[in-house]
Protein backbone atom coordinates (compact mmCIF):
# COMPACT_ATOMS: atom_id res chain seq x y z
CA UNK A 1 0.00 0.00 0.00
CA UNK A 2 1.06 3.62 -0.55
CA UNK A 3 0.85 6.25 2.19
CA UNK A 4 0.44 10.00 1.63
CA UNK A 5 3.79 11.83 2.06
CA UNK A 6 2.79 13.55 5.32
CA UNK A 7 1.53 10.36 6.91
CA UNK A 8 4.69 8.53 5.79
CA UNK A 9 6.86 11.20 7.45
CA UNK A 10 4.90 10.91 10.69
CA UNK A 11 5.23 7.15 10.50
CA UNK A 12 9.01 7.33 10.03
CA UNK A 13 9.36 9.73 12.98
CA UNK A 14 7.32 7.39 15.16
CA UNK A 15 9.22 4.28 14.09
CA UNK A 16 12.59 6.00 14.58
CA UNK A 17 11.61 7.12 18.07
CA UNK A 18 10.50 3.66 19.13
CA UNK A 19 13.54 1.98 17.53
CA UNK A 20 15.76 4.43 19.38
CA UNK A 21 14.07 3.62 22.69
CA UNK A 22 14.58 -0.10 22.16
CA UNK A 23 18.21 0.34 21.13
CA UNK A 24 18.89 2.81 23.95
CA UNK A 25 17.93 0.27 26.59
CA UNK A 26 20.73 -1.97 25.30
CA UNK A 27 23.31 0.70 26.13
CA UNK A 28 21.99 3.20 28.67
CA UNK A 29 21.94 0.71 31.54
CA UNK A 30 25.65 -0.21 31.30
CA UNK A 31 26.99 2.81 33.18
CA UNK A 32 24.38 2.44 35.95
CA UNK A 33 24.85 -1.26 36.64
CA UNK A 34 27.10 -0.96 39.66
CA UNK A 35 24.83 1.67 41.23
CA UNK A 36 21.72 -0.45 40.63
CA UNK A 37 23.33 -3.59 42.02
CA UNK A 38 24.67 -1.74 45.06
CA UNK A 39 21.35 -0.15 46.00
CA UNK A 40 19.44 -3.41 45.49
CA UNK A 41 22.10 -5.38 47.38
CA UNK A 42 22.74 -7.99 44.70
CA UNK A 43 26.14 -7.40 43.15
CA UNK A 44 26.52 -11.07 42.19
CA UNK A 45 23.38 -10.84 40.00
CA UNK A 46 24.41 -7.63 38.27
CA UNK A 47 25.16 -9.23 34.89
CA UNK A 48 21.62 -10.63 34.67
CA UNK A 49 20.25 -7.11 34.24
CA UNK A 50 21.91 -7.13 30.81
CA UNK A 51 21.72 -10.86 30.03
CA UNK A 52 17.97 -11.05 30.75
CA UNK A 53 17.23 -8.18 28.39
CA UNK A 54 19.50 -9.40 25.59
CA UNK A 55 18.38 -13.02 25.86
CA UNK A 56 14.68 -12.13 25.75
CA UNK A 57 15.19 -9.72 22.85
CA UNK A 58 17.08 -12.35 20.85
CA UNK A 59 15.02 -15.50 21.29
CA UNK A 60 11.66 -13.74 20.83
CA UNK A 61 12.43 -12.43 17.33
CA UNK A 62 11.12 -15.42 15.31
CA UNK A 63 7.95 -15.64 17.42
CA UNK A 64 7.24 -11.95 16.97
CA UNK A 65 7.95 -12.18 13.25
CA UNK A 66 5.46 -15.03 12.88
CA UNK A 67 2.88 -13.11 14.91
CA UNK A 68 3.31 -10.14 12.59
CA UNK A 69 2.70 -12.32 9.53
CA UNK A 70 -0.31 -13.92 11.22
CA UNK A 71 -2.02 -11.05 13.05
CA UNK A 72 -0.57 -8.04 11.25
CA UNK A 73 2.38 -5.85 12.27
CA UNK A 74 0.23 -2.98 13.61
CA UNK A 75 -1.20 -5.09 16.41
CA UNK A 76 2.17 -6.49 17.39
CA UNK A 77 3.82 -3.07 17.23
CA UNK A 78 1.27 -1.26 19.39
CA UNK A 79 1.17 -4.13 21.88
CA UNK A 80 4.98 -4.17 22.06
CA UNK A 81 5.19 -0.41 22.62
CA UNK A 82 2.54 -0.47 25.36
CA UNK A 83 4.26 -3.40 27.07
CA UNK A 84 7.64 -1.69 26.80
CA UNK A 85 6.34 1.39 28.60
CA UNK A 86 4.75 -0.67 31.39
CA UNK A 87 7.93 -2.74 31.76
CA UNK A 88 10.03 0.44 31.96
CA UNK A 89 7.83 1.68 34.80
CA UNK A 90 8.18 -1.67 36.55
CA UNK A 91 11.99 -1.60 36.21
CA UNK A 92 12.18 1.78 37.93
CA UNK A 93 9.96 0.64 40.81
CA UNK A 94 11.94 -2.58 41.36
CA UNK A 95 12.43 -3.19 45.12
CA UNK A 96 14.92 -6.01 44.56
CA UNK A 97 17.03 -7.63 41.86
CA UNK A 98 14.58 -10.46 41.14
CA UNK A 99 11.83 -7.96 40.32
CA UNK A 100 14.21 -5.99 38.11
CA UNK A 101 15.40 -9.06 36.19
CA UNK A 102 11.82 -10.21 35.50
CA UNK A 103 10.89 -6.70 34.36
CA UNK A 104 13.96 -6.62 32.13
CA UNK A 105 12.86 -9.88 30.48
CA UNK A 106 9.51 -8.30 29.64
CA UNK A 107 11.27 -5.15 28.48
CA UNK A 108 13.56 -7.18 26.23
CA UNK A 109 10.65 -9.06 24.68
CA UNK A 110 8.79 -5.85 23.88
CA UNK A 111 11.98 -4.11 22.70
CA UNK A 112 12.45 -6.83 20.10
CA UNK A 113 8.92 -6.13 18.92
CA UNK A 114 9.69 -2.44 18.50
CA UNK A 115 12.80 -3.04 16.41
CA UNK A 116 11.31 -5.81 14.33
CA UNK A 117 7.94 -4.22 13.66
CA UNK A 118 9.53 -0.92 12.67
CA UNK A 119 11.45 -2.71 9.91
CA UNK A 120 8.48 -4.89 8.94
CA UNK A 121 6.07 -1.96 8.68
CA UNK A 122 8.47 0.01 6.47
CA UNK A 123 8.80 -3.06 4.25
CA UNK A 124 5.03 -3.33 3.95
CA UNK A 125 4.20 0.30 3.09
CA UNK A 126 7.02 1.21 0.70
CA UNK A 127 8.29 0.16 -2.69
CA UNK A 128 11.64 -1.64 -2.97
CA UNK A 129 13.12 1.62 -4.31
CA UNK A 130 11.99 3.71 -1.32
CA UNK A 131 12.92 1.14 1.29
CA UNK A 132 16.74 1.60 1.55
CA UNK A 133 16.43 5.32 2.32
CA UNK A 134 13.82 4.84 5.04
CA UNK A 135 15.55 1.75 6.44
CA UNK A 136 18.77 3.73 6.79
CA UNK A 137 16.96 6.50 8.70
CA UNK A 138 15.30 4.09 11.12
CA UNK A 139 18.44 1.94 11.32
CA UNK A 140 20.48 4.98 12.40
CA UNK A 141 18.76 4.69 15.79
CA UNK A 142 21.09 1.88 16.81
CA UNK A 143 24.48 3.57 16.22
CA UNK A 144 23.17 6.79 17.75
CA UNK A 145 22.09 4.82 20.84
CA UNK A 146 25.54 3.21 21.09
CA UNK A 147 27.19 6.63 21.23
CA UNK A 148 24.61 8.43 23.38
CA UNK A 149 23.49 5.62 25.71
CA UNK A 150 26.45 5.16 28.09
CA UNK A 151 26.96 8.93 28.49
CA UNK A 152 23.24 9.59 29.03
CA UNK A 153 22.98 6.69 31.48
CA UNK A 154 25.84 8.04 33.56
CA UNK A 155 24.41 11.56 33.67
CA UNK A 156 20.92 10.36 34.63
CA UNK A 157 22.23 7.97 37.27
CA UNK A 158 24.39 10.68 38.87
CA UNK A 159 21.74 13.42 38.86
CA UNK A 160 18.24 11.92 38.92
CA UNK A 161 18.87 8.40 40.21
CA UNK A 162 19.12 5.07 38.39
CA UNK A 163 15.32 4.68 38.28
CA UNK A 164 15.14 7.41 35.66
CA UNK A 165 17.34 5.36 33.35
CA UNK A 166 14.14 3.36 32.82
CA UNK A 167 11.50 6.00 33.46
CA UNK A 168 12.89 8.27 30.75
CA UNK A 169 11.30 5.84 28.29
CA UNK A 170 7.78 6.68 29.48
CA UNK A 171 7.26 10.26 28.23
CA UNK A 172 9.20 9.63 25.02
CA UNK A 173 7.40 6.33 24.42
CA UNK A 174 3.99 7.82 25.17
CA UNK A 175 4.54 10.49 22.52
CA UNK A 176 5.66 7.82 20.06
CA UNK A 177 2.58 5.74 20.92
CA UNK A 178 0.27 8.64 20.07
CA UNK A 179 2.04 9.16 16.74
CA UNK A 180 2.07 5.43 16.00
CA UNK A 181 -1.63 4.96 16.70
CA UNK A 182 -2.33 7.58 14.05
CA UNK A 183 0.39 6.82 11.51
CA UNK A 184 0.76 3.02 11.50
CA UNK A 185 -1.70 1.70 8.92
CA UNK A 186 -3.79 -1.45 9.18
CA UNK A 187 -1.78 -4.11 7.37
CA UNK A 188 -3.41 -7.50 7.16
CA UNK A 189 -5.05 -7.18 10.57
CA UNK A 190 -7.28 -10.21 10.02
CA UNK A 191 -5.72 -13.43 11.35
CA UNK A 192 -4.11 -15.52 8.62
CA UNK A 193 -3.53 -19.16 9.47
CA UNK A 194 -2.30 -20.60 12.76
CA UNK A 195 0.99 -20.41 14.62
CA UNK A 196 2.99 -23.63 14.76
CA UNK A 197 3.09 -23.88 18.57
CA UNK A 198 5.31 -27.02 18.79
CA UNK A 199 7.78 -25.45 16.37
CA UNK A 200 7.79 -22.15 18.25
CA UNK A 201 8.32 -23.86 21.62
CA UNK A 202 11.15 -26.13 20.47
CA UNK A 203 12.92 -23.35 18.58
CA UNK A 204 12.67 -20.91 21.48
CA UNK A 205 13.92 -23.54 23.94
CA UNK A 206 16.88 -24.36 21.71
CA UNK A 207 17.72 -20.67 21.24
CA UNK A 208 17.62 -19.97 24.99
CA UNK A 209 19.96 -22.89 25.59
CA UNK A 210 22.34 -21.78 22.82
CA UNK A 211 22.52 -18.12 23.86
CA UNK A 212 23.07 -18.99 27.52
CA UNK A 213 25.70 -21.57 26.56
CA UNK A 214 27.83 -19.10 24.61
CA UNK A 215 27.24 -16.35 27.18
CA UNK A 216 28.39 -18.50 30.10
CA UNK A 217 31.25 -20.31 28.35
CA UNK A 218 33.99 -17.73 29.11
CA UNK A 219 33.31 -18.11 32.86
CA UNK A 220 35.18 -21.19 34.11
CA UNK A 221 32.72 -21.66 36.97
CA UNK A 222 29.80 -21.86 34.53
CA UNK A 223 31.58 -23.85 31.81
CA UNK A 224 30.08 -27.26 32.76
CA UNK A 225 26.59 -25.77 32.67
CA UNK A 226 27.48 -24.08 29.38
CA UNK A 227 28.51 -27.37 27.77
CA UNK A 228 25.36 -29.07 29.05
CA UNK A 229 23.23 -26.29 27.57
CA UNK A 230 25.09 -26.53 24.28
CA UNK A 231 24.34 -30.25 24.08
CA UNK A 232 20.71 -29.49 24.94
CA UNK A 233 20.54 -26.91 22.17
CA UNK A 234 21.85 -29.40 19.59
CA UNK A 235 19.30 -32.03 20.62
CA UNK A 236 16.36 -29.62 20.69
CA UNK A 237 17.32 -28.10 17.33
CA UNK A 238 17.19 -31.65 15.96
CA UNK A 239 13.71 -32.10 17.41
CA UNK A 240 12.71 -28.74 15.93
CA UNK A 241 13.82 -29.86 12.45
CA UNK A 242 11.70 -33.02 12.73
CA UNK A 243 8.69 -31.04 13.95
CA UNK A 244 8.96 -28.57 11.09
CA UNK A 245 9.13 -31.30 8.46
CA UNK A 246 5.69 -32.52 9.57
CA UNK A 247 4.04 -29.16 10.22
CA UNK A 248 1.40 -27.99 7.75
CA UNK A 249 2.26 -24.33 8.43
CA UNK A 250 5.83 -24.50 9.76
CA UNK A 251 7.13 -21.91 12.19
CA UNK A 252 10.28 -21.55 10.06
CA UNK A 253 9.75 -22.72 6.47
CA UNK A 254 13.19 -23.93 5.40
CA UNK A 255 12.28 -23.49 1.73
CA UNK A 256 12.69 -19.74 2.09
CA UNK A 257 16.46 -20.21 2.24
CA UNK A 258 16.46 -21.66 -1.27
CA UNK A 259 15.84 -18.12 -2.45
CA UNK A 260 19.28 -16.86 -3.51
CA UNK A 261 18.65 -13.28 -2.39
CA UNK A 262 17.41 -14.37 1.04
CA UNK A 263 20.35 -16.75 1.53
CA UNK A 264 22.85 -14.03 0.60
CA UNK A 265 21.19 -11.43 2.83
CA UNK A 266 21.02 -13.76 5.85
CA UNK A 267 24.71 -14.62 5.38
CA UNK A 268 25.63 -10.93 5.32
CA UNK A 269 23.61 -10.40 8.49
CA UNK A 270 25.71 -13.07 10.18
CA UNK A 271 28.87 -11.36 8.90
CA UNK A 272 27.84 -8.11 10.59
CA UNK A 273 27.16 -9.87 13.89
CA UNK A 274 30.37 -11.89 13.89
CA UNK A 275 32.65 -9.50 12.07
CA UNK A 276 31.91 -6.20 13.78
CA UNK A 277 29.67 -6.31 16.83
CA UNK A 278 31.77 -8.98 18.54
CA UNK A 279 35.15 -7.27 18.06
CA UNK A 280 33.85 -3.84 19.11
CA UNK A 281 33.29 -5.31 22.59
CA UNK A 282 37.03 -5.90 23.02
CA UNK A 283 38.48 -2.91 21.15
CA UNK A 284 38.49 -0.63 24.25
CA UNK A 285 40.49 -3.15 26.31
CA UNK A 286 42.94 -3.67 23.44
CA UNK A 287 43.43 0.08 23.09
CA UNK A 288 43.91 0.56 26.84
CA UNK A 289 46.54 -2.18 27.01
CA UNK A 290 48.33 -1.77 23.69
CA UNK A 291 48.12 2.02 23.35
CA UNK A 292 48.26 2.70 27.12
CA UNK A 293 45.22 4.98 27.24
CA UNK A 294 42.54 5.55 29.86
CA UNK A 295 39.13 3.88 29.65
CA UNK A 296 37.51 7.15 28.58
CA UNK A 297 39.98 7.77 25.77
CA UNK A 298 39.80 4.16 24.56
CA UNK A 299 36.08 4.67 23.93
CA UNK A 300 36.93 7.01 21.06
CA UNK A 301 37.86 4.06 18.83
CA UNK A 302 34.46 2.29 18.92
CA UNK A 303 32.79 5.70 18.62
CA UNK A 304 34.74 6.30 15.40
CA UNK A 305 33.60 2.87 14.18
CA UNK A 306 29.96 3.60 14.94
CA UNK A 307 30.09 7.04 13.33
CA UNK A 308 31.53 5.42 10.20
CA UNK A 309 28.63 2.97 10.18
CA UNK A 310 26.10 5.78 10.56
CA UNK A 311 27.52 7.91 7.74
CA UNK A 312 27.86 5.03 5.29
CA UNK A 313 24.43 3.58 6.08
CA UNK A 314 22.67 6.86 5.39
CA UNK A 315 24.75 7.56 2.27
CA UNK A 316 24.21 4.18 0.62
CA UNK A 317 20.55 4.04 1.66
CA UNK A 318 19.79 7.38 0.03
CA UNK A 319 21.92 6.52 -3.01
CA UNK A 320 20.26 3.13 -3.54
CA UNK A 321 16.81 4.72 -3.33
CA UNK A 322 17.82 7.36 -5.86
CA UNK A 323 19.38 5.05 -8.46
CA UNK A 324 17.88 1.64 -7.66
CA UNK A 325 21.34 0.07 -7.71
CA UNK A 326 22.32 -1.76 -4.56
CA UNK A 327 24.58 -4.71 -5.48
CA UNK A 328 27.74 -2.61 -5.81
CA UNK A 329 27.40 -1.43 -2.20
CA UNK A 330 26.86 -4.92 -0.82
CA UNK A 331 30.09 -6.04 -2.51
CA UNK A 332 32.16 -2.92 -1.79
CA UNK A 333 31.07 -2.71 1.86
CA UNK A 334 32.48 -6.00 3.16
CA UNK A 335 35.54 -5.56 0.91
CA UNK A 336 36.38 -2.22 2.55
CA UNK A 337 35.71 -3.59 6.05
CA UNK A 338 37.93 -6.62 5.40
CA UNK A 339 40.73 -4.36 4.19
CA UNK A 340 40.42 -2.22 7.31
CA UNK A 341 40.68 -5.25 9.60
CA UNK A 342 43.79 -6.45 7.74
CA UNK A 343 45.37 -3.03 8.36
CA UNK A 344 44.40 -3.27 12.05
CA UNK A 345 46.18 -6.63 12.26
CA UNK A 346 49.49 -5.10 11.18
CA UNK A 347 49.12 -1.62 12.70
CA UNK A 348 52.08 -0.85 15.02
CA UNK A 349 50.91 -0.14 18.55
CA UNK A 350 53.26 2.82 18.98
CA UNK A 351 51.29 5.04 16.60
CA UNK A 352 49.10 7.93 17.85
CA UNK A 353 45.53 7.02 18.80
CA UNK A 354 44.11 8.68 15.71
CA UNK A 355 45.57 5.82 13.63
CA UNK A 356 43.39 2.98 15.04
CA UNK A 357 40.46 5.41 15.17
CA UNK A 358 40.85 6.09 11.45
CA UNK A 359 41.23 2.43 10.54
CA UNK A 360 38.26 1.28 12.63
CA UNK A 361 36.29 4.17 11.19
CA UNK A 362 36.96 2.64 7.76
CA UNK A 363 35.74 -0.73 9.07
CA UNK A 364 32.59 1.04 10.23
CA UNK A 365 32.16 2.70 6.84
CA UNK A 366 32.41 -0.67 5.10
CA UNK A 367 29.91 -2.29 7.45
CA UNK A 368 27.47 0.59 7.31
CA UNK A 369 27.50 0.50 3.51
CA UNK A 370 25.45 -2.71 3.53
CA UNK A 371 24.13 -3.02 7.10
CA UNK A 372 20.59 -1.74 6.51
CA UNK A 373 20.62 -2.08 2.73
CA UNK A 374 20.61 -5.88 2.78
CA UNK A 375 17.42 -6.02 4.84
CA UNK A 376 15.65 -3.75 2.39
CA UNK A 377 16.73 -6.01 -0.48
CA UNK A 378 15.82 -9.26 1.28
CA UNK A 379 12.35 -7.98 2.15
CA UNK A 380 11.72 -7.42 -1.53
CA UNK A 381 12.53 -11.06 -2.33
CA UNK A 382 9.69 -12.67 -0.35
CA UNK A 383 5.90 -12.57 -0.47
CA UNK A 384 4.19 -9.97 1.69
CA UNK A 385 2.98 -12.69 4.06
CA UNK A 386 6.58 -13.59 4.94
CA UNK A 387 7.87 -10.07 5.65
CA UNK A 388 7.86 -10.55 9.42
CA UNK A 389 9.54 -13.94 9.16
CA UNK A 390 12.42 -12.87 6.93
CA UNK A 391 12.98 -9.64 8.88
CA UNK A 392 13.06 -11.55 12.16
CA UNK A 393 15.40 -14.19 10.75
CA UNK A 394 17.84 -11.55 9.57
CA UNK A 395 17.86 -9.89 12.99
CA UNK A 396 18.15 -13.21 14.81
CA UNK A 397 21.15 -14.34 12.76
CA UNK A 398 22.88 -11.03 13.42
CA UNK A 399 22.22 -11.24 17.17
CA UNK A 400 23.31 -14.85 17.48
CA UNK A 401 26.40 -14.14 15.37
CA UNK A 402 27.35 -11.30 17.70
CA UNK A 403 26.75 -13.43 20.80
CA UNK A 404 28.69 -16.45 19.53
CA UNK A 405 31.44 -14.28 18.04
CA UNK A 406 31.86 -12.35 21.29
CA UNK A 407 32.17 -15.58 23.30
CA UNK A 408 34.71 -17.10 20.90
CA UNK A 409 36.83 -13.96 20.63
CA UNK A 410 36.75 -13.48 24.38
CA UNK A 411 37.99 -17.03 24.90
CA UNK A 412 40.77 -16.62 22.33
CA UNK A 413 41.95 -13.35 23.86
CA UNK A 414 41.90 -14.74 27.39
CA UNK A 415 43.81 -17.90 26.42
CA UNK A 416 46.34 -15.94 24.35
CA UNK A 417 47.05 -13.39 27.07
CA UNK A 418 47.49 -16.12 29.70
CA UNK A 419 49.92 -18.01 27.46
CA UNK A 420 52.04 -15.01 26.45
CA UNK A 421 52.22 -12.83 29.55
CA UNK A 422 55.74 -12.69 30.99
CA UNK A 423 56.49 -14.26 34.36
CA UNK A 424 55.38 -12.23 37.34
CA UNK A 425 52.15 -10.98 35.75
CA UNK A 426 48.83 -12.63 36.59
CA UNK A 427 46.25 -12.44 33.79
CA UNK A 428 43.36 -12.77 36.23
CA UNK A 429 44.39 -9.60 38.09
CA UNK A 430 45.86 -7.63 35.19
CA UNK A 431 43.74 -4.51 34.73
CA UNK A 432 44.55 -1.40 32.69
CA UNK A 433 45.34 0.47 35.93
CA UNK A 434 47.81 -2.24 36.94
CA UNK A 435 49.40 -2.20 33.49
CA UNK A 436 49.71 1.59 33.43
CA UNK A 437 51.35 1.57 36.87
CA UNK A 438 54.06 -0.85 35.73
CA UNK A 439 57.47 0.15 34.45
CA UNK A 440 57.79 1.29 30.81
CA UNK A 441 59.51 -2.00 29.92
CA UNK A 442 56.67 -4.07 31.36
CA UNK A 443 54.10 -1.84 29.67
CA UNK A 444 55.85 -2.47 26.36
CA UNK A 445 55.72 -6.23 27.00
CA UNK A 446 52.00 -6.10 27.78
CA UNK A 447 51.36 -4.05 24.64
CA UNK A 448 53.27 -6.59 22.56
CA UNK A 449 51.24 -9.45 24.09
CA UNK A 450 47.93 -7.84 23.22
CA UNK A 451 49.16 -6.99 19.74
CA UNK A 452 50.23 -10.63 19.21
CA UNK A 453 46.86 -11.91 20.45
CA UNK A 454 44.66 -9.44 18.56
CA UNK A 455 46.43 -9.58 15.19
CA UNK A 456 45.16 -13.11 14.34
CA UNK A 457 41.71 -12.09 15.61
CA UNK A 458 41.60 -9.12 13.22
CA UNK A 459 42.78 -11.34 10.33
CA UNK A 460 40.15 -13.99 11.14
CA UNK A 461 37.42 -11.35 11.16
CA UNK A 462 38.72 -10.02 7.84
CA UNK A 463 38.14 -13.55 6.58
CA UNK A 464 34.56 -13.38 7.85
CA UNK A 465 34.01 -10.23 5.81
CA UNK A 466 35.57 -11.98 2.81
CA UNK A 467 32.81 -14.58 3.11
CA UNK A 468 30.43 -11.63 3.01
CA UNK A 469 31.90 -10.52 -0.32
CA UNK A 470 31.20 -13.98 -1.76
CA UNK A 471 27.64 -13.86 -0.42
CA UNK A 472 27.08 -10.38 -1.87
CA UNK A 473 28.11 -11.61 -5.32
CA UNK A 474 25.12 -13.99 -5.09
CA UNK A 475 22.71 -11.06 -5.19
CA UNK A 476 21.08 -10.85 -8.63
CA UNK A 477 21.85 -8.04 -11.04
CA UNK A 478 19.19 -5.40 -11.44
CA UNK A 479 17.64 -2.29 -9.97
CA UNK A 480 15.21 -1.95 -7.13
CA UNK A 481 11.72 -1.48 -8.47
CA UNK A 482 9.45 1.52 -7.91
CA UNK A 483 6.39 -0.76 -8.06
CA UNK A 484 4.37 -0.53 -4.83
CA UNK A 485 1.69 -2.96 -5.93
CA UNK A 486 3.61 -6.08 -5.04
CA UNK A 487 6.39 -6.72 -2.61
CA UNK A 488 7.65 -9.46 -4.90
CA UNK A 489 8.44 -6.90 -7.63
CA UNK A 490 11.91 -6.24 -6.30
CA UNK A 491 14.06 -6.03 -9.39
CA UNK A 492 13.88 -4.49 -12.80
CA UNK A 493 16.31 -5.47 -15.57
CA UNK A 494 19.58 -3.59 -15.30
CA UNK A 495 20.13 -0.85 -17.84
CA UNK A 496 23.33 1.11 -18.11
Amino acid sequence: MTLPPLKLRILVVSLFATSFLGALDHTIVSTSLSTIAGELGALQQMSWVVVAYTLAATVSLPVLGKLADTLGPRRVFLASLTTFLLASLACGFAPDMTWLIVARVVQGLSSAGLQLMSQTIIGAVTSPRERPRLMSIIGSAFPVAIVVGPLLGGIISDTLGWQWVFWINVPLGAAALVLASVAVPHLGERPRGRIDVPGALTFTTAMIALVLAVTWFPDERLRPASLALLATAVVVFGVFALVERRAQQPFLPFGIFRNRTVAAGITLSAVIGIGLFSVVSYIPTFIQMAYRTSATVSGLVPIATVLGMLVASLATGFRASRTGRYRRWTIAGPSVAAAGLVVMAFLPVGLPLWAPMLVMGVVGLGTGAFMNLILAVVQGAVPRGDLGLVTATSGLVRQVGATVGTAIIGGVIAAGVVALLPAGLNASTLTPDVAHAASPAVQAQIAAVYQSVMSPVFLALAGVYAVGVVAAIMFPQGRLSTDTASVEAQLQPETV
